[in-house]
């Protein structure tokens, strides 16, 4: 075995341009394979952090309470009798379920919210919003609102709302200005604008704005309770078993963002088909150059295969001798391309910093350990033709060519 990979060094090493050209086209497949795994990676995550990132990845919702029902003795409904005009479905014992939630592997952050809709008024303009009320100090654990303020501060405290850039500018607000803010219940409260944020999503700037938990109970009259409960996970890939673990814990339903988002799974999933043929393509000619390669070096090689058959090596040691010299190829190449991978990655911002207009390389998706497996593995079937074509050569007519 030693002796074969002698042999195998020496063949590399006599003809060093050519060996050098040979590693130089395996790391070229290797750099494009794990290039591509870090750009479709960090492409996903991209995707993934502005439509998901800062969203509920498991909503707990209230569900209006059916209406009193009339029936009469043979059971045939008379009238439906709804209490009141402006109701609004609540979790009553949600204190009682953000611990057991809390508890669960996985969540990072419990928002209990109060959601409705409401008017904004500053003198003779009005606009509709949907108006969200949020734990006072926790106002970032869903939504990341601290990151996106442009004026002012996110945190909410008595009279005070938070709104979106585009409302501002469509109400000529500013910060520290005044206006009213009316709920679908016909209560209103006169708050102070204390932060602006922009978000870039229009829907969202127009048309949200954010006051605190208790003022939320103040303009929705709901003394206890809260509309929803918000659930952020680590890894929001885990949302569906996280939510049937927090339904089966809590006897709530839990709902995933998966739920609706079918559409971007199928885009997300085309995606990594995508990456998949394009990083198989990039080790189809790794395998071609190789063994093309090892083939040119076999016909030139024919009187020393011819020499060694004679002096007694089996086909066995023939092949070995071939195999291991595409394996070293396929050793260096790997080694060489992942460095070169590696180090082109590394000017690129991490996934925590991904800005728009930049391509989003994950430099941690790489696969450098994959790459170069794969690469070792495609070189040693590609030397397996070649190995074989030289250990049928003919001692006699090798010698005498």
């Amino acid at each position: 075995m030693l002796y074969g990979l002698k042999i195998a060094t020496r063949y590399l090493t006599a003809s060093k341009a050519q060996t050098a050209l040979l590693v130089l086209g395996v790391a070229v497949g290797v750099f494009i394979f794990i290039f591509m795994s870090a750009l479709i990676g960090g492409l996903a995550e991209f995707i993934l952090s502005r439509t998901v990132g800062d969203i509920s990845h498991i909503t707990i919702q209230a569900e209006d309470p059916d209406p009193a029902v009339l029936i009469d003795d043979d059971g045939h409904v008379l009238a439906a009798i709804e209490r009141g005009r402006a109701r609004t479905a609540t979790l009553p014992d949600a204190a009682t379920y953000l611990p057991l939630i809390k508890s669960v592997p996985g969540v990072v952050a419990v928002s209990p919210q109060i959601g409705g809709a409401g008017f904004l008024a500053r003198g003779a303009q009005v606009a509709q919003v949907s108006v969200t009320g949020l734990e006072p100090g926790r106002e970032s654990a869903i939504l990341n609102l601290r990151g996106y303020i442009v004026e002012g501060s996110e945190r909410l405290g008595s009279g005070i709302v938070v709104l979106g850039e585009t409302l501002a500018d469509d109400l000529s607000l500013r910060l520290g200005q005044t206006l009213r803010l009316q709920s679908s219940t016909g209560a209103s409260a006169v708050l102070t604008v204390g932060g602006i944020y922009d978000t870039g999503n229009g829907m969202i700037d127009g048309s949200s704005v954010y006051v605190s938990l208790p003022t939320a109970r103040t303009l929705f009259a709901l003394p206890q309770g809260v509309t929803r409960i918000e659930i952020k996970l680590s890894d929001l890939n885990a949302a569906d078993t996280t939510a049937l673990r927090i339904a089966a814990l809590t006897g709530l339903d839990a709902v995933p963002w998966t739920d609706g988002a079918e559409q971007l799974m199928e885009a997300l999933d085309a995606q990594a088909q995508t990456g998949y043929f394009l990083k198989t393509f990039a080790l189809i000619t790794i395998v071609i150059g190789v063994a093309s390669a090892l083939l040119l070096s076999t016909y030139r090689r024919r009187p020393e295969i011819g020499i060694m058959r004679a002096m007694g090596a089996g086909r066995g040691f023939v092949i070995f001798v071939f195999v291991t010299q595409g394996a070293l190829v396929g050793l260096l190449g790997g080694l060489s391309g992942a460095a070169l991978g590696y180090l082109a990655l590394l000017p690129f911002p991490s996934r925590d910093a991904f800005e728009a207009g930049t391509l989003p390389m994950d430099i941690t998706q790489g696969s450098y350990g994959l790459a170069i497996t794969l690469t070792v593995i495609g070189a040693i079937l590609a030397s397996i033709l070649p190995a074989r074509s030289a250990a049928r050569v003919d001692p006699v007519t090798a010698i005498g060519q």
